[in-house]
């Protein structure tokens, strides 16, 4: 990993750790003085305040990342500026805790434009400085970097009210991993602040002489723009918000049409592992065109959508049709009560049918019922060419109620007509429709859902969509991993299971697919990318390892975005299927394990429910799943908003830090608790689920006081101490009682280095896992 280490310009020396990551440290040069880093005060009902007291405090106001990603040497440059608003003046000396696993060079440190001379520690040497300043300031976290060299300037000061800007410059080889550049910015230490950050910046620039394939951030939503094969360039930018964790960012380099990577976690070796396959497409063709393809506009026009709905539709219409290519076919189907078709048959896109199209549009006008069977059967009907890619856009904003009104017929007409496997993307809009039918229709038809809120622009959701699909590359794609066998070579093997996504998909030229799953087998493997590149099936071969057993948690962020799109698929399955307790118990031991809150979940917030009644909270979680019998309002659109969000996850962990008293949840979970909360005016829904729906605005609002997520683990506060989710209920009870700050435990964490260390953060007690021990460690 490119594993650079940066002060968030701490005045202290605690630093909440992060796998595998050294950072840098402003440390108060006082041997005389107990000084503890600030922390955003929250005061939570019902729980007493912490006694430690800062007797110093800053604030962060502005981090900023910019680096230069030249094959595997990144050139980073960071400027943060800080302000003492204590009331005492401050001699802080800067520290630079040096990498594992790389060495830096050209290192350049100023504090305020001047040049800081550093002295280098030897690993011996810092690692006795490092437990001389956990020992005085009562503070855990700088365990994380024994075993470590380290820079340490000359002390400075900073005076009452006074800002200092610490820049630091340098350059690093990054570490190669499964064909993939690590790159690694530690963000963690700009959570211990007085206040949240007013801004935190990060621009990468990537640049080689090879193509550029994969770019992908599994801690961040980051924006990717790809001006050409060999540059790239990303940023991601927040204000006024805590960051959750830190920044890691993998790109990879590649020739020809496809591109992919795979990297696996295995944390124990009897258990079946994970794994995340990135697959890149060529950004462009330079020397063909893109396959021709197939585009049916299947328009709502009842009254409901009068006004500025169909002004937006409008616009996403005509966006698309000023997009289309030459080759193309489209249509444009508009329904009501009635169907009307822009022609009665697909047309091949030119001037003289765009030009009619766009007046086909101009011509739209909202009014009468939804028929919503007819239309999806006239839009289907038209697809009679297999061999090009088919999609079909459907748009509705209310409920089926003309024509044919059952859901499952519906469903069942369109399974059966789409006979030439064309995909069905359906935009829900507002909150008066049968969000349960959309649901279904798109999972009978191989494609997807999604849903647009009252107050969100339809045309500029369409527009996105349009844009991905725009240039496909190979369709109807399906993967195999073919595994090596030293009597026999390669030989397939079924040994990989629960992919998410399902199924075949299609890749579109500038789209990257983020693939996980669960594998059985380890070692050497191939991995067999089978599709359709224009009306041509074509085979690509991909090297790849799984490991038998993760030596660390490096990768285990492919873990829990696996256990996050799990979780979408179970209430996928429960909500289009009907109840299965086996699912339910499944849900509830991802959840508790992984800290993923939904409204169905987000009892595991309260301190009096304990982590290993696996079958009083499958109990719970089944009484609350009551609520996916609201196939309408605002309590069927936010539940599947919910669960499409976690289907289709992109990243394994927030950004940003929750809020004290922020509801919103994962993927609008607090949304949807408070969907729950309120009666709807129609529909079968118990008081009960009302009433959980309350509870769960609470649990969620005060997620943060009893939930904390550090690295891949998940501590509940329990009893007056944090457990760890791993530990399993036979561990604590012959956990093994370790006190704080007392020479075993020093040794201890010297011993099992950040594996252990990163999760010694706490002020309370804590009870964590590693290996097969639980270890409770005593203030």
């Amino acid at each position: 990993m490119c594993r650079l280490a940066f002060c968030t310009a701490a005045l202290l020396a605690f630093v909440m750790p992060a796998v595998g990551a050294a950072q840098g440290l402003l440390i108060v040069d006082n041997p005389n003085q107990s000084v503890r880093l600030p922390r955003p005060i929250t005061i939570w009902p019902g729980r007493p305040v912490s006694p430690i007291t800062p007797t110093a405090s800053y604030r962060i106001k502005t981090l900023d990342v910019q680096a230069r990603l030249i094959d595997q040497v990144a050139e980073v440059q960071v400027s943060q500026t800080f302000v003492n608003n204590g009331s005492q003046p401050l001699e802080v000396a800067f520290v630079f805790p040096l990498p594992y696993d790389g060495a830096i060079s050209q290192m350049t440190l100023m504090i305020d434009g001047r040049e800081f001379p550093a002295q280098l520690l030897k690993a011996a040497d810092a690692r006795r400085m490092y437990e001389e300043i956990v020992r005085r300031n009562r503070d855990p976290a700088l365990l994380e970097w024994m075993g470590t060299g380290l820079f340490r300037t000359n002390v400075f000061p900073v005076p009452p009210g006074a800002s200092r800007t610490v820049s630091l410059r340098y350059s690093q080889l990054c570490r190669n991993v499964g064909g993939l550049t690590d790159f690694l910015f530690p963000l963690s230490t700009a959570r211990y602040t007085a206040e949240a950050p007013e801004t935190l910046s990060i621009r990468l620039s990537i640049e080689s002489q090879d193509e550029i394939k994969n770019v992908y951030s599994p801690t961040h939503a980051v924006e990717i723009k790809r001006p050409d094969e060999r540059h790239a360039v990303v940023t991601f930018t927040s204000r006024n918000e805590l960051p959750a964790g830190d920044f890691r960012l993998f790109y990879g380099l590649g020739k020809g049409r496809l591109s992919t990577r795979v990297l696996s976690y295995r944390p124990d070796a009897s258990q079946d592992g994970y794994f995340l396959l990135l697959a890149s497409p060529e950004i462009k063709a330079a020397d063909r065109s893109p396959p021709s393809k197939t585009v049916i506009f299947v328009i709502d026009r009842s009254g409901s959508m009068s006004g500025e709905k169909i002004e937006q539709v409008r616009g996403a219409l005509k966006y698309v049709l000023n997009n289309l290519r030459p080759g193309d076919l489209f249509n444009i189907i508009a329904y009501d009560s009635t169907v009307e078709a822009f022609r009665p048959e697909l047309q091949r896109f030119d001037e003289q049918t765009r030009n009619a199209a766009l007046a086909f549009v101009d011509g739209l006008y909202a009014g009468g019922t939804t028929d919503i069977d007819a239309a999806m059967r006239t839009a289907l009907s038209q697809v009679q060419d297999a061999k090009r890619p088919n999609y079909v856009v459907f748009l509705t904003d209310g409920l089926p109620t003309s024509g044919e009104t059952n859901e499952m017929k519906i469903v069942a007409n369109a399974k059966a007509l789409n006979r030439m496997h064309a995909r069905l993307f359906a935009f829900g809009v507002g909150y008066d429709l049968n969000s349960r039918l959309l649901d279904k229709l798109v999972r009978e038809n191989y494609g997807q859902s999604e849903y647009v809120r009252p107050n969100e622009n339809i045309e500029d959701r369409v527009s996105r969509l349009y844009n991905r699909i725009e240039s496909p590359v190979m369709t109807n794609v399906r993967l195999q991993f073919v595994f090596e066998t030293p009597s026999a070579g390669y030989q397939p093997a079924p040994r990989i299971n629960r992919v998410y996504p399902k199924d075949s998909f299609d890749l579109f030229a500038g789209e990257q697919l983020v693939l996980v799953g669960r594998y059985r087998t380890s070692g050497t493997a191939k991995v067999v990318v089978q599709g359709m590149v224009g009306d041509k099936q074509q085979t690509l071969g991909f090297p790849a390892t799984l490991v038998d057993k993760s030596r660390d948690e490096s990768f285990a962020f492919v873990e829990k975005l696996w256990a996050i799109r799990r979780v979408g698929e179970i209430l996928d399955e429960l909500d289009l299927k009907g109840k299965n307790q086996e699912l339910i118990t499944e849900l509830v031991e991802l959840a508790t394990r992984h800290g993923i809150l939904t409204p169905y979940t987000s009892f595991m917030a309260d301190e009096g429910v304990s982590i290993h009644d696996f079958a009083g909270n499958a109990a719970r979680a089944g009484g609350r799943l009551e609520s996916l019998k609201a196939a309408e309002g605002e309590l069927g659109f936010a539940q599947r908003r919910m669960k499409g969000g976690l289907q289709n996850a992109q990243q394994a962990a927030p950004a940003a830090s929750t809020a004290p008293g922020d509801s919103s949840g994962m993927f609008g979970a607090g949304a949807t608790a408070s969907a729950m909360a309120r009666r709807p005016a129609k529909g079968t829904l118990s008081p009960a689920v009302q009433s959980a729906g309350k509870d769960a605005t609470r649990e969620l609002s005060d997620a943060g006081r009893n939930i904390r997520q550090i690295g891949n683990r998940t501590f509940y506060h329990r009893n007056n101490q944090w457990v760890d989710s791993q530990v399993s209920k036979s561990q604590m009870d012959n956990a093994r009682r370790i006190k704080q700050f007392s020479d075993e435990y020093f040794k201890l964490a010297e011993q099992h280095g950040r594996t252990l260390s990163q999760y010694l953060v706490f002020d309370e007690p804590v009870l964590v896992n590693v290996g097969d021990q639980a270890y409770l460690i005593e203030p």
